[in-house]
């Protein structure tokens, strides 16, 4: 690291950064999501006293049914004309302008029938919402006291009409690690949502855009950046981190700034005067692509100010790539702390940032592909390291490692190159015609697992490191066997260990217990099939008979 020299005062060389961001080009549009609300709302109660409170306000300004699940006669319905349905349980999904409300009972009395209705707008009066995950869908809203009801009351009436919302992320789902013929791999992106907008589908995930709420925490944990954020996207985010810091730079200030992300809607003040405040949409979009290469072009430090009221795996998950990326920087003699998080300014240390930068900033873009990125950032501060050094373990979970292959449990049956979704793990090709080969790419590998799932011998382990050298880059044999030749016609048929294995596990079985028919496995299907037509001991299983 390297102290800036003195120069003039931080406040100015922080206005001239934030003067620099704001020139830039305004980012390219992202995609939209539409909604369409014709103001029909369901009132879902079991409380008279609330439901008389949300009558008065809003019978006059939507249209409203309600949805009565108390063991009482809802006594504020009377002489309003509201049309009202009895129920004894009731289901909600959807979102704003496509609720869907199905419910057991009859109209006008409990029972048993079964109904369903469409609905723009959902208030849910009863003590359970009828959402678990931390945020509903836009268009829900759970009061259960007359001072939770303020909100809802003011802005149900406003939701009629036509509402557009960024489509916060894209989504790439050739590289997607979540699953392969049916063996799971990562779920982080489903576990993180707390809307609910993330699912599986098979081998890859669906994400609903009218649920997203773009917190951008679904990208920020992707190792494999299948999952990638739009608002804005990590090569805008990088350009306003580039002309910040070159600006701020060029002031020749004592201290090195410290970048400080938080909620755009969020009022940040009395900051220390190295402190350069950038606005997200949502703070858990900032992931560790970005962190790094604000470290790659100059900052200090980069904190992350959470809201207290967000889903609690948000700042967890930033925790996590913080003591990732420390680790990193430390392993490579960038001593200290750099990254930190909190929900309050007034929590934060930022004496422990220093007031060092990098000797020489990068000059490289920040890319979308979130794995090009990481790559460009660590090279960068690799070359600049006190500490040269060839690898980095890491801890389990995270989105680099190498994989160990137990030599004597592997059959080259190399279902685990078939199941990689990042074409870490390959066959040798046509590069031996003497030897089959399992070849790695390290760059490559995200630490899914899928690999080991999918291994019928269990001979494949995760190693979590990150590899510092070339040979990242280059692919290396695993593993390698001499083929096994059909003993009839020559053809390969697989490998000697697969073959010997077979023949271990099948010899004491009643089917191959006829002469000749443990030889059978060790032949192509062509001279099987040959084989047992001119056995005359060989009985047809149509006939039951011996072969003609």
């Amino acid at each position: 690291m390297l102290d800036l020299e003195p120069g003039t005062d931080t406040s100015s060389a922080v206005a001239k950064a934030i003067a620099a961001m704001a020139s830039l080009p305004p980012f390219e549009p992202v995609a939209s999501v539409g909604y369409q609300s014709q103001g029909r709302l369901c009132i879902v109660a079991d409380d008279d006293a609330l439901l008389a409170s949300s009558l008065d306000a809003l019978a006059e300004k939507l249209s409203v049914a309600v949805l009565w699940c108390g063991s009482a006669e809802a006594l504020s319905i009377a002489g309003r004309g509201i049309e009202c349905q009895r129920a004894t349980e009731a289901i909600i999904s959807g979102y704003l302008g496509a609720f869907a409300v199905q419910w057991q009972g009859g109209a006008g009395a409990a029972g048993t029938a079964q109904s369903a209705a469409a609905f723009d707008l959902i208030l849910d009066l009863r003590s359970t919402s009828a959402f678990a995950m931390h945020q509903p869908p836009q268009g829900y809203y759970h009061a259960t006291s007359v001072a939770d009801l303020g909100t809802a009351l003011q802005e149900l009436p406003e939701l009629i009409g036509e509402f557009e919302k960024p489509k916060f992320f894209a989504y790439k789902e050739s590289i997607c690690a979540h699953s392969r013929s049916r063996k799971s791999g990562c779920n982080k992106c489903i576990d993180i949502c707390s809307t609910k907008a993330i699912a599986s589908a098979g081998d890859i995930v669906s994400i609903d855009p009218h649920l997203c709420m773009g917190c951008g925490a679904c990208a920020t944990v992707c190792p494999s950046g299948a999952m990638s954020y739009q608002y804005p996207r990590v090569a805008d985010r990088g350009a306003q981190l580039r002309a910040a810091l070159a600006a701020y730079r060029a002031a020749k200030t004592g201290d090195a700034p410290v970048v400080l992300f938080h909620a755009e809607t969020r009022e940040v003040a009395d900051l220390p005067p190295n402190v350069l405040p950038i606005g997200a949409w949502h703070p858990a979009s900032v992931g560790l692509d970005v962190m790094l290469g604000a470290i790659s072009y100059g900052a200090a430090g980069v904190v992350v100010l959470h809201d207290a009221a967000a889903a609690p795996q948000y700042s967890d998950a930033t925790r996590k790539e913080m003591q990732t990326g420390d680790l990193i920087l430390n392993a490579l003699g960038f001593a200290g702390v750099h990254f930190t998080s909190a929900v309050d300014t007034a929590a934060i240390d930022w004496a422990r940032f220093g007031r060092a930068a990098i000797a020489s900033p990068a000059a490289f873009h920040l890319s979308n592909d979130k794995r090009a990125t990481l790559e460009f950032s660590i090279e960068h501060l690799a070359k600049q390291a006190a500490q040269r050094i060839e690898n980095i373990p890491l801890p389990a979970g995270a989105m680099w490692g190498a994989l160990k292959i137990d030599t004597e449990k592997c059959t080259m049956c190399l279902a685990c190159a078939g199941a990689c979704p990042e074409s870490a793990l390959m066959d040798g090709g046509d590069a031996s015609e003497t030897l089959a080969q399992l070849n790695f790419l390290e760059r490559n590998c995200v630490q899914c697992g899928l690999c080991a799932s999918t291994c019928p011998e269990d001979a494949i382990s995760l190693v979590p490191r990150l590899l510092l050298t070339d040979q990242r880059k280059q692919k290396v044999v695993l593993n390698e066997a001499k083929p096994f030749d059909c003993i009839s016609c020559g053809k390969a048929l697989g490998t000697q260990q697969m073959i010997r294995n077979m023949l271990a596990k099948l010899s004491g079985h009643s089917m191959f217990a006829a002469d000749g028919a443990l030889n059978r496995l060790k032949m192509c299907a062509d001279c099987r099939v040959v084989d047992m037509m001119s056995n005359p001991h060989e009985v047809s299983v149509l006939t039951g008979k011996p072969m003609p």
